[in-house]
């Protein structure tokens, strides 16, 4: 997995930087087919700004939170993100296992109608 880092409107320390990537690390594994993920943090005011953005295949999840500290907006939007992958995970592992198990229903009834 790429991880790019931005901060608008303050240079983030370096202590900042390692913090938001080890969060990002815990969301593998969830799910381990992530292409790139994109860490922004931006200052407004009083509020602080975790934006992240992953790339899985065929899909961009987003999370955006807003908070007075930093670090407590990086932890809320990866959780956030954690749930998305999960049900997008269920999601994609659905599309496959759907039908199979619908023939073989299918088949078993048709064989009881026979007898």
């Amino acid at each position: 997995m790429r991880t790019r880092f931005t901060a608008r409107h303050y240079k983030a320390p370096a202590s900042l930087k390692n913090f938001a990537e080890q969060e990002v690390q815990r969301l593998k594994k969830y799910y381990d087919g992530i292409i790139d993920c994109e860490i922004i943090l931006d200052y407004e005011k009083q509020t602080q700004v975790a934006e992240i953005i992953l790339s899985v295949y065929g899909q961009r999840l987003t999370a955006v939170e807003k908070s007075e500290d930093i670090r407590k907006s990086i932890v809320l939007a990866v959780d956030k993100l954690e749930r998305q992958l999960k049900k997008y995970k269920n999601k994609w592992n659905k599309k496959g296992n759907h039908k199979p198990a619908f023939i073989e229903t299918t088949a078993a009834e048709t064989e009881i109608e026979e007898e």
